[in-house]
Formats: C-alpha cells, sequence, structure tokens
C-alpha cells in the first residue's frame, strides 16, 4: 500500500517553533520522520510526501530519511503551496496513480497516531465506499483544539453526513487520517469546477452528498494535531510513550 503525507503548507501557528512544520522536531524527532514511521508500521511500503512551502529543505532530508528506514520516499512538489489543501491530495493521488498504485492512506504531516489508529485505517477498504475517514466520537477530548478542528456530522449508518470547520451540528471531529481511493481526488477536482476553493473537505463533502464517504470510529486510541505550540508542548510530553511502536 502506498501512503501519502501531506506537507506542503507553511504552518503559521507553528512559527515561533520552526520556519518548517514538517522538520519540527517532536521528542527530537522530526514531524515529518514520525508520519513515514507511522505509514511503515501501518504496512505502507511507498510514502509520497507532497511538499511546498520549504520544499528544498523538506525534500533534502527525505533523501537520508529513505535510507535510513528503508521506506521507498518520493517527494511531488505542488507549484503554488498557499492554494487549499485539496491541491496537495489531487497532486500526491496523481503520483500514486502514475507509480501503479490506487488507494492510499492519507495522512497530514503535523498529525500523529497511536499505532492501531492506521493499521486498523489500512484494513477498512471496500467497494461501497470511495474514502474512509478516521473519526473520534470524543467531542470534549481535551488534546482536540476546538477553535481548529474539522467537524464531522454522520448519519445513522455511521457515513458522513456533513464535514468542515463551521458546520452547525455534529456528532465526531476528523482525526486526519483517511483511507482514499481515487474517486477522492476526482471529487476535489469536481468541487474545483463548481467554484469552490478546493480543500480536502470540499471533495470530502462531495463524496458524503453521494453516499461514498465512510467513518471508522478510533475509540479510545490516541491522537493529537500538533499545530501549535500548545500541542507541541504535549507531543514533546506524551510521543516518546504513545508511539514507542513507531520507532522500531
Amino acid at each position: 500500500m502506498d501512503a501519502v503525507i501531506i506537507a506542503a503548507g507553511y504552518g503559521s501557528r507553528l512559527r515561533d517553533l520552526s520556519d518548517s512544520k514538517p522538520l519540527t522536531p517532536v521528542a527530537g524527532i522530526p514531524l515529518i520522520e514520525l508520519g513515514v514511521l507511522q505509514a511503515r508500521a501501518a504496512g505502507a511500503r511507498r510514502v509520497i510526501v507532497v511538499t511546498g512551502h520549504e520544499a528544498e529543505r523538506v525534500e533534502a532530508f527525505l533523501a537520508g530519511l529513505a535510507e535510513r528506514t528503508g521506506v521507498e520516499i518520493v517527494a511531488e512538489r505542488v507549484a503554488d503551496w498557499s492554494r487549499p489543501n485539496g491541491f496537495s491530495v489531487i497532486a500526491g493521488a496523481s503520483r500514486v496513480a502514475s507509480l501503479g498504485g490506487r488507494d492510499f492512506l492519507l495522512m497530514m504531516a503535523d498529525h500523529i497516531f497511536s499505532a492501531e489508529i492506521l493499521v486498523r485505517l489500512a484494513r477498512e477498504g471496500a467497494a461501497d465506499r470511495g474514502v474512509t475517514l478516521a473519526i473520534d466520537r470524543r467531542l470534549d477530548n481535551p488534546l482536540v483544539d476546538p477553535e481548529d478542528a474539522t467537524w464531522v456530522r454522520t448519519d445513522s449508518g455511521g457515513r458522513i453526513f456533513a464535514i468542515g470547520k463551521t458546520i452547525p451540528a455534529y456528532d465526531a471531529v476528523d482525526c486526519g487520517a483517511f483511507l482514499a481511493t481515487p474517486e477522492l481526488p476526482e471529487a476535489i477536482a469536481e468541487a474545483i469546477s463548481t467554484g469552490l476553493s478546493g480543500s480536502l473537505s470540499d471533495g470530502m463533502q462531495r463524496l458524503a452528498d453521494k453516499g461514498r464517504a465512510a467513518t471508522m470510529e478510533i475509540g479510545g486510541a490516541w491522537w493529537l494535531d500538533v499545530d501549535d505550540a500548545r500541542a507541541h508542548a504535549i507531543a514533546e510530553a506524551e510521543t516518546p510513550s504513545r508511539l514507542a511502536l513507531h520507532y522500531r
């Protein structure tokens, strides 16, 4: 299986700590390295890293990382990293397809997970869905930043009904990990063609409207979006014990 890690953005909320979010160390390990190790632990044989801001530095680091981890790492640079993250998804998926792949784990460079989340998610593929999103039903999870979270409203069957940062009603939070098929980048492209900005959530909502967006509940598993100084401090304290498997 392939994995795609989105690592193109500016990372403005971490600028006081690092001028490159993917290279920001957590417990001495850069976030992008944690992402690759997590993907490897979930069974990914190849990782496509979509780069943009500080691309040269990130890509130089990836060359050495591939040797150290034994994972094939392919950099796919986007021309304009200021565009919404859906453009990065399209770029990553296109590279997967060009290398003969199809379905892929989709991860954000600043999200870290306990091992079972991605391992379970990698097994969630089925013909009745175009994407599966890992969701957390714990709306009061203290690790979630409600000002930055992407919220999810599910239907009676657990499928996504609505998704976004500003939806009025929700019953779960998006964990930032997906098992995607080619339907996801196609849906993002369709959303762009209708005049939408091209966010990942735009494509997810389009698949939800077609009944093709499934979810996987993570239960009590640990995850964290390392998006600001507060989250980074939590990651520094908890990552060594939470993610021990990924270091092996």
